[in-house]
């Protein structure tokens, strides 16, 4: 009788003993779910403030990850539903859901372009008389870019319009000796301190060109009217706004709100290419947006594009900073990024269709 209760005792010993070990992992799945929910939660607050706010220190960088704290409250939501934590399951959830709503457009398009204009990008020669161009922007890193690949890209891609931010005078000389005016002859390129300006270049003949189309403190920002057929006309201009670092919050807000003062411009069809330092999910550039404009690659449908960081073999681009912003009756396809050795960001590439 001892020896059996003895044993009873060993086995209630070895149940308290797995029940307590049990608690402790679930504890720590709690732990570990309400922290990564609380994350994700910050960030859709962070995402949803107004202009102001989201130009206080480092919330622009908080907002630029927004596409990747629907991992984090994934992986909350299952943590919170294996620790049986049912609000903070019930908070991720709610978090998931405002990802999938905020993202959801950039994997399903809103317009398509026609069968001609895919015809006509795909054409062996590049045509300047029709309804339709591909173009492309890119950051050059402050000259640091490789010139030979820019070209190649543009020749290979057929690219009609190209616009570049941070170019030298260097660089400018070494993307004419690889060959940019064989494909590209017209352009305007400006600089605000005579070092690092933006550029603008063109298959077709660029009218009334500008050094500077915005007025911003942040840097001169070209632009150029290219004739597209039957009359019709749109004005490109080659953006660079400030970039959101600890210093330049508010002047980061003020240069996006300097673009968006081309919505109220009438009279001109505008597409807006280059390094906007912010991404869909930071409510400037949504207010830049307004009703007037659209971003090529939420449009499109094409899924994400990631152009900022390029430079780390380690880390893979993960904030879509570049972009292709168009005006009303213009319609954008076939959006995809391109590495360019030596810079910092990708390089964008779009089909524009120009609408009646």
């Amino acid at each position: 009788m001892h020896q059996e209760a003895a044993q009873g005792t060993e086995g209630k010993g070895v149940g308290m003993s797995v029940g307590a070990s049990s608690g402790r992992r679930h504890r720590l799945l709690g732990a570990l779910a309400g922290l990564g929910t609380f994350a994700a939660a910050l960030n859709a607050v962070a995402r949803q403030l107004p202009s102001w706010w989201q130009s206080q220190p480092y919330v622009p960088i908080l907002v630029s990850l927004t596409p990747w704290f629907a991992v984090v409250a994934l992986v909350g939501l299952v943590l919170a539903l294996i620790s049986r934590r049912w609000f903070v399951a019930l908070i991720a959830l709610c978090c998931l859901v405002a990802q999938g709503w905020w993202q959801y457009p950039f994997f399903h398009g809103t317009s398509t372009l026609s069968s001609s204009t895919t015809t006509a990008v795909g054409s062996a020669s590049v045509r300047t008389d029709d309804d339709a161009a591909r173009v492309m922007t890119a950051n050059v890193y402050r000259g640091h870019a490789d010139a030979q690949t820019i070209v190649d890209i543009v020749r290979d891609q057929r690219v009609e319009v190209l616009t570049l931010q941070e170019t030298t005078p260097k660089f400018v000389t070494a993307l004419k000796k690889a060959g940019i005016e064989d494909y590209l002859p017209y352009s305007v390129v400006s600089s605000a301190d005579g070092t690092y300006g933006n550029g603008l270049w063109s298959a077709a003949a660029l009218a009334n060109p500008s050094d500077d189309e915005v007025d911003s403190l942040s840097s001169f920002m070209p632009a150029g009217t290219v004739d597209f057929a039957n009359g019709r006309s749109v004005r490109f201009v080659s953006v660079h706004t400030t970039s959101p670092k600890p210093g330049n919050w508010t002047m980061w807000r003020t240069s996006l709100e300097d673009v968006a003062k081309l919505g109220s411009t009438t009279g001109k069809r505008y597409v807006l290419m280059g390094d906007f330092n912010s991404t869909v999910d930071h409510t400037p550039f949504r207010e830049l947006l307004g009703s007037r404009f659209s971003d090529a690659a939420y449009e499109s449908g094409h899924g994400f594009t990631f152009t900022w960081p390029a430079n780390r073999s380690w880390l893979p681009a993960f904030s879509g900073i570049d972009h292709v912003v168009i005006d009303k009756r213009i319609t954008a396809g076939q959006v995809t990024v391109v590495s360019i050795p030596g810079s910092d960001h990708k390089g964008l590439l779009a089909t524009l269709q120009i609408d009646a």
